[in-house]
């Protein structure tokens, strides 16, 4: 049987797809791009736009193949599975806390078509399954995920409901999975979680002394970290982060709201004075370093003072871009109980105000860059991506994989 596995959100939902992609694959079912007898929808829910766009992909497909057995598995199909089990488009719901018996459950289903929701308590999970360590490749750039879940639970955020408690590699795990992408000449390595901050925090460890141990494997020319949270960057990471060449100097730190009112509402545990001493800092030492950072719009209480507060101080502060969020109730959080809620309306001018801010701020920082020299990884074919994620493009970027010197 040929299936087709459709992944949306986050990394990690990559990651878990190529996972399922490669069990299928190997129990002798044919990948395909289209026209598939079975679609995995690998589900994201952070908001209420990302529920809206899983349904719209389950719609997609059964409209490409009637008779295809549609299988939605991922964040919504953990925190909300009774709505999409009562979708006549789902044949199966598999939530996160199952996905790693996915092919399995698939397989029992074709042969009785019995069971359809597989979902439990994501909470009981103290140890990654199977999902312990994942490598998804994007162009030349291979991502590895050490830990799954987060401890902390942010007022307006889903993802410990649908992830679960932290959960991490083991660090001799990750380094020998390194080398041997090392061996296999890659030069540049992404290192990623749902909360990297956390990594090790359950093993005893921690991600600076991950990254210590990582930066031993010296063929390995650039360490790229992913989404970083602010307050759980200690004295020791953040030194690395600002000292070590090798530790690409793109950070992406999550700020969510410029007012310390709403801040603590969200229970982020930082204050807006001690997120630009971070920003600052790192800018400091190093001065080519791409920082971004996410903002949500419309967080409940939120005043035009507050919005205010948030403009001024991404403003003022040197990001080389913005992802820019429009709040929405999530099951199960805090902040879905809070009042008064804002209007859409308002929302909806706010983020317009800012990501018109963010088109602003990605031109100064390119701008910014000109005439400096940076490492770069040729990702295919006339393209390449600097050490602090500007894209080039230029015919003479030939040998997929190499990292050069490129002055722009």
């Amino acid at each position: 049987m040929k299936f087709s596995v459709i992944n949306l959100g986050c990394r990690s939902n990559y990651f878990d797809g190529e996972f399922i992609a490669q069990k299928l694959s190997l129990r002798g079912f044919q990948k395909v791009e289209k026209k598939a007898d079975i679609y995995v929808i690998n589900t994201c829910s952070v908001t209420s736009e990302a529920d809206r766009s899983s349904r719209q992909q389950i719609y997609r497909v059964k409209r490409e193949n009637p008779k295809a057995i549609v299988v939605a598995t991922g964040c919504y199909a953990q925190t909300n599975p009774q709505a999409l089990a009562s979708l006549k488009e789902v044949d199966l719901v598999v939530g996160n806390s199952h996905k790693d018996r996915l092919v399995e459950i698939l397989e029992e289903y074709l042969q009785s078509k019995g069971e359809r929701l597989f979902v439990d308590n994501i909470f009981k999970q103290n140890h990654l399954r199977n999902f312990d360590l994942v490598v998804f490749f994007e162009k030349a750039r291979p991502f590895i995920k050490v830990q799954e879940g987060c401890n902390n639970f942010c007022s307006f955020c889903v993802i410990p409901y649908a992830r679960g408690k932290l959960r991490s590699v083991a660090l001799q795990k990750v380094i020998e999975q390194v080398r041997l992408l090392a061996e296999r000449g890659f030069k540049e390595v992404v290192i990623t979680g749902t909360q990297l901050t956390q990594y090790g925090w359950d093993l005893g460890t921690s991600l600076y002394e991950l990254m210590m141990e990582l930066l031993k494997v010296n063929d390995i020319e650039i360490f790229r970290l992913s989404s970083l949270y602010p307050s759980e960057i200690d004295k020791r990471l953040l030194e690395l982060m600002v000292s070590e060449e090798r530790i690409a100097p793109h950070f992406h730190l999550s700020l969510q709201s410029g007012s310390d009112r709403i801040l603590e509402l969200m229970d982020r545990g930082y204050t807006v004075k001690e997120y630009r001493a971070l920003v600052e800092k790192i800018i400091e030492r190093r001065p080519i370093s791409a920082i971004g950072t996410d903002i949500i719009v419309g967080f409940p209480t939120e005043t035009e003072k507050d919005f205010e507060e948030t403009y001024k101080l991404v403003e003022s502060l040197p990001f080389a871009y913005l992802h820019v969020f429009s709040y929405s109730d999530r099951p199960y959080t805090k902040a879905s109980k809070m009042l008064p809620k804002v209007e859409e309306k308002v929302k909806k001018e706010r983020v317009a105000i800012l990501r018109a801010l963010d088109q602003k701020k990605r031109e100064e920082f390119k701008r910014s860059m000109e005439g400096k020299t940076l490492k770069a990884i040729v990702v295919e074919k006339g393209r390449a991506l600097t050490e602090n994620y500007i894209q080039l493009e230029d015919p003479t970027f030939e040998e997929v994989g190499r990292a050069k010197l490129v002055k722009l």
